[in-house]
């Protein structure tokens, strides 16, 4: 048992003694559980003493009352405990954390709307009784009670999105009320507008930012006059949008900014040590301009961030810098590292032999299409997080060719018009190029991109928000199907799927293929490859890698080693707009970010 305080003297302290908290970001959802030591020990070896996660509702709660587990949490912070190391949770109930959402579940902003993160009676109650749900987790798991927890954040960067002090002071209350008894923190951007709505009088205020720690800590010292200065997350990378070019940052500046922040006698967390990936389709999204309303930036599947522990579990460049630096810091001599995981060891083409249109594989793993309406359901109306919903209209007729669009898309939909393939739709182009006569039968397979997880536009809706329009007149009587991606979990998942011989029309649906390996128990990861398909997710062993989109920057998908399995191994791959070669490529992954100059640091 211990006691963590947070002192009026500039230090934090366990049982009294001053303690500087060099910590990592490492969101458990975003590695697989299996290769949790080992990132873990990674962490230590860099020189780190603490690990920081947050915790995204959505993936816990997926619908009100249901809940999944929620022990994952406590399962990863024993894990960070066997590995010698702290811990910081972030429950939020907002994270950002560029995930789907922001973390919060669909049932609660398509219910809620502009009320979530506000004191509203009915958002508070929803996340009163998610907290009471979760925080078992941490309370058991606290300090004081011989566990590895030593602070938690109330709510997350709330400066950046409003100023309801009366909202953070409840959600600090529920913490407390919940039996969180190590401190609480705050966490906001180093700006005058953000540490005003954002901090809560009581709790220890930190700040987030990717350099200039001195003149970052002078403007949160003007808010907080008294205690241990913290960069809660010191941004040594960034993600990545589909659409856009790669981003890299210069390793040897991101050691400096480090080793500023350290100067100034502040306490750190490397945001992210360890980035890993956006499973399942959990990836969010941004929106562009000064207001946060313009074009959607949807987030890649890959959470890599540029950190200095890379995607695959490998050091970097950065790596041995930051390690450089943070011996400096230490109470001893640094860990070794944990043996690199073994990339598969030959590179082997999985043919794709077996294909479904996505009518019928609508039909097997679809929900029920939902009676006509008068307007099109938009996906929180629908219940829908992640996945396909299918919209089906009729243009009357006779009439003349018209126009044929798509008021409020989101994201993007796939047209047919009797049954043949007429175009994409995306929110900025909304309309086909060919006009359609009547009577036709249309059908829409909208997918959303990724929910907005920063800024105002938070909890907005997707799917076909206005209506289906023919002129400039709107078209009733829609009948809307879902198809989650929820429906593919597992290994058998599609064994009621009436597949048949891939034809090589390059049409979208599911396609299925076969691929040995003969010692999975010593691979530690794969990259999988899709050469000229476009767009969809891809399974291995039942398990959702994510999204793969032609659009780039990424084009290797990550395989956790802990998913393959010896034999025989199973790929599926569900193309929404048009499959390429029919085959995919598995391979050890991109090569390393490491330099070539590491043995010069790697023993500090």
């Amino acid at each position: 048992m211990a006691d963590f305080t947070v002192g009026d003297d500039d230090h934090f302290r366990i049982d009294g003694r001053p303690v500087r908290l060099l910590s990592g970001a490492l969101h458990y959802f975003r590695v697989h559980e299996a290769q949790w030591d080992h990132r873990l020990s990674m962490l230590r070896a860099m020189g780190l003493n603490c690990v920081e996660t947050y915790v995204p509702w959505n993936l816990h709660e997926p619908q009100p009352g249901r809940f999944r587990d929620v022990a994952a949490l406590g399962r990863f912070l024993d894990a960070a405990q066997r590995a010698g190391l702290w811990a910081i949770v972030r429950p939020g109930p907002y994270i950002c954390a560029e995930w789907e959402n922001g973390g919060l579940p669909v049932w609660v902003t398509g219910r809620f709307g502009r009320r979530v993160r506000t004191r509203d009676a009915g958002y508070l109650d929803a996340v009163r009784r998610w907290f009471a749900a979760l925080l078992p987790q941490v309370v058991e798991r606290q300090i004081d009670r011989g566990g590895p927890v030593i602070m938690v954040q109330a709510e997350n960067e709330y400066g950046s999105y409003g100023t309801d002090q009366v909202y953070l002071g409840r959600v600090a209350a529920m913490l407390g009320e919940c039996g969180v008894s190590v401190p609480l923190f705050t966490s906001d951007g180093p700006e005058d507008h953000m540490l005003t709505g954002g901090s809560v009088p009581g709790l220890l205020a930190t700040a987030n930012f990717g350099s200039g720690a001195r003149e970052a800590f002078r403007v949160l010292r003007r808010h907080q006059g008294a205690g241990p200065l913290m960069c809660m997350e010191f941004w040594c990378g960034w993600f990545e949008h589909w659409g856009t070019p790669p981003v890299v940052s210069d390793p040897v500046r991101a050691a400096g900014a480090l080793r500023e922040i350290l100067e100034c006698g502040a306490s750190v967390n490397i945001y992210m040590a360890h980035g890993g990936t956006n499973f399942g389709g959990w990836a969010g999204a941004n929106r562009a301009g000064p207001l946060h309303d313009q074009g959607l930036q949807p987030t890649v599947t890959s959470y890599d961030y540029d950190a200095p522990i890379d995607e695959y579990g490998r050091p970097t460049e950065k790596f041995w810098l930051f390690r450089e630096v943070l011996a400096e810091y230490a109470d001893g001599p640094l860990p070794e590292l944990p043996a690199e995981p073994a990339g598969l060891a030959a590179p082997l083409r999985a043919a794709l032999s077996d294909w479904a249109p996505l009518p019928d594989v609508m039909e097997v793993l679809g929900e029920e299409e939902q009676p006509e309406s008068g307007m099109p359901p938009t996906f929180e109306e629908l219940g829908v997080d992640r996945g396909l919903v299918r919209y089906r209209v009729d243009v009357p007729g006779p009439r003349q060719p018209y126009t044929l669009g798509v008021s409020g898309l989101r994201d993007r939909a796939v047209v047919y018009v009797d049954g043949v393939r007429r175009g994409v739709l995306c929110e900025e182009d909304g309309a086909l190029e060919e006009p359609v006569s009547g009577p036709a039968e249309v059908e829409l397979w909208v997918e959303s991109l990724g929910r907005v997880n920063y800024g105002p536009r938070l909890g907005e809706a997707k799917g076909i928000t206005g209506g289906v329009l023919h002129e400039r007149q709107y078209l009733h009587g829609v009948r809307a199907r879902a198809l989650r991606l929820d429906a593919f979990e597992g290994p058998a998942a599609v064994s009621g799927v009436p597949f048949v011989p891939v034809d090589g029309s390059g049409r979208g649906g599911l396609y299925r293929g076969f691929f040995e390996v003969a010692d999975a128990g010593g691979t530690g990861h794969a990259g999988l490859e899709l050469p000229g398909w476009t767009r969809g997710f891809v399974w291995v062993n039942g398990f959702c890698l994510g999204r793969y989109w032609s659009a780039g920057p990424q084009r290797t998908l990550y395989v956790p080693g802990p998913v393959l399995r010896d034999g025989v191994n199973e790929v599926w791959v569900l193309e929404v707009e048009g499959a390429g070669a029919p085959y995919v490529e598995l391979g050890p992954g991109p090569a390393s970010r490491a330099a070539a100059g590491v043995p010069e640091v790697a023993g500090a």
